[in-house]
């Protein structure tokens, strides 16, 4: 009977508790940007090793990413892990109020710090569990960095990295608990870059041929294209190279970065060649000429019902996150500093009716939640399409919190973030035992993948000449 033997795991899970959060706390500490992780990585593998697992670092030849395996023979569970930070965030954690650590700086702004650190203590829970029971079965920590916008989980994938993977569970961070509904955007960021002629911008106009204009022309093409495509589907752009901040030379260089997000990866594929073709239109317009590349990519998120089931199960098992009364205090404190509306919409978010005066999650969230209509994007999804895929969402910060901001790295150390990150390990890890216990249900969870993939061959988002950025980081590391 599955979840007969959670209460052990979850044993386990306590006993090693203030490993985890220190470890959430250090990489707080050292808030690093995409393929940037040098630090946060190494924390990851210092743990690994001290808790006995074999380590294999440099995966799909990415210098911040690790696997960490522990068990013999039988099926393959995997725990995902990230530790990367966002630019601009840094702030002071416990104060509920804007005051930066270092101007400028990055700042947790995602919750990745618990992310990574509650995905580990959840695997070692389990390791400890197989080798107490004797069972057969490998558990497996993939440290995973850039999932804000450097899809490193894609460039994973298509090197093979989960080909012998049977399930993948993971989570994140969010104001409420319960099983994530399996809804996400599919991406591609890409690089236009445009070409044309310099000149003098008063003497010889007519000799210039501006490659700003191309990338305005091109801005105001999509927008026009927003009207005719679905309502989901988000396109985003930032000028990243504007050719120079002198309006007396015709601007002979100029490029823009295109975000093409769709509910499912065929339709973003689609949208992604009519953006091409709106950026030929531009450049033929301008007498310039354009090149493009994708940066990164991923696949939107493929749902499994027994997967969604199981970890349902230990969550209604386990009941919600237990806040205390200086939780709920702190918590009603940043939501000071938020409005009703962003009360309102986190709520609703998650399908559930607004509650004003609730500082932190009392409930869990039913499965299916939410209607999906304001969803982002995540590398979860592209692992999601070759292994069966579970994630829960684990209440760790006040609701109305918005993601990506000072609020949420301000509460990144407080004890309501170690508390819901210790409530999503005990998850996760009740999850991973009741697969071990039970095959039958892995394949279920493959059988289900399979027929949800049917017809619809997966293309990783990420072509296969399009490698990680990593070639700046090792420069520096070796300068």
């Amino acid at each position: 009977m599955p979840g007969k033997n959670v209460s052990e795991v979850w044993d386990l899970i306590e006993a090693k508790r203030d490993t985890f959060f220190e470890l959430s706390d250090r990489i707080w500490d050292m808030p690093e940007l995409n393929f940037e992780e040098r630090r946060s990585c190494a924390e990851h593998i210092a743990v690994l090793e001290q808790q006995g697992f074999r380590t294999t670092r440099n995966i799909a030849g990415i210098p911040t990413a690790v696997m960490g395996e522990a068990g013999e023979g039988g099926p393959v569970i995997a725990i995902l892990g990230e530790y990367d930070a966002l630019p601009g965030l840094s702030q002071v954690a416990g104060l509920a109020e804007q005051k930066p650590v270092s101007e400028g700086g990055n700042g947790h702004g995602c919750g990745h710090n618990l992310l990574g650190s509650g995905s580990l203590m959840a695997a070692t829970a389990v390791k400890d569990y197989l080798e107490a029971n004797g069972l057969k079965g490998r558990i497996r920590y993939y440290g995973c960095p850039a999932e804000e916008g450097g899809s490193a989980k894609g460039f994973m994938v298509r090197a093979g990295v989960f080909d012998d993977v049977d399930i993948a569970i993971s989570w994140h961070p969010a104001p409420f608990a319960g099983v994530n509904n399996p809804i996400s955007l599919a991406c591609n960021e890409i690089n236009f870059h445009f070409s044309g002629r310099a000149s003098h911008a008063a003497a010889s106009p007519h000799l210039g041929r501006s490659a700003l204009d191309a990338v305005e022309l091109m801005n105001v093409g999509v927008n026009y294209m927003r009207e005719h495509m679905p309502s989901t589907a988000r396109i985003h752009y930032a000028i990243t190279d504007t050719g120079g901040s002198a309006p007396n030379v015709v601007q002979a260089n100029a490029t823009v970065r295109y975000l093409i997000r769709a509910r499912e990866l065929p339709e973003m594929q689609g949208l992604l060649r009519r953006v091409k073709k709106i950026a030929e239109g531009a450049a033929l317009m301008t007498e310039t000429t354009v090149c493009s590349e994708i940066v990164s990519g991923d696949a939107n998120l493929v749902g499994n019902t027994p997967l969604e089931q199981l970890m349902h199960q230990n969550l209604e098992r386990l009941g919600p996150p237990v806040f205390d009364e200086q939780d709920n205090a702190f918590a009603a404190e940043i939501q000071k500093t938020l409005t009703d509306e962003d009360i309102k919409s986190s709520f609703a978010r998650f399908g559930l009716k607004p509650r004003m005066g609730a500082p932190l999650c009392d409930t869990i969230f039913p499965p299916g939640s939410g209607d999906g209509t304001l969803v982002g994007s995540t590398d979860v999804g592209t692992v999601s399409w070759v292994v069966p895929t579970v994630q829960m969402r684990g209440a760790t910060y006040a609701i109305g919190t918005p993601g990506h901001s000072w609020q949420l790295v301000a509460q990144g150390k407080a004890p309501a973030a170690h508390k819901g990150m210790e409530h999503a390990a005990k998850v996760m890890a009740g999850t991973a035992v009741d697969l071990f216990l039970t095959p039958s249900l892995i394949a279920a969870a493959k059988a289900d993948l399979r027929e949800r993939l049917a017809g619809t061959p997966f293309v990783n988002p990420i072509p296969d000449d399009v490698n990680p950025p990593v070639g700046a980081m090792e420069a520096e590391t070796s300068a």
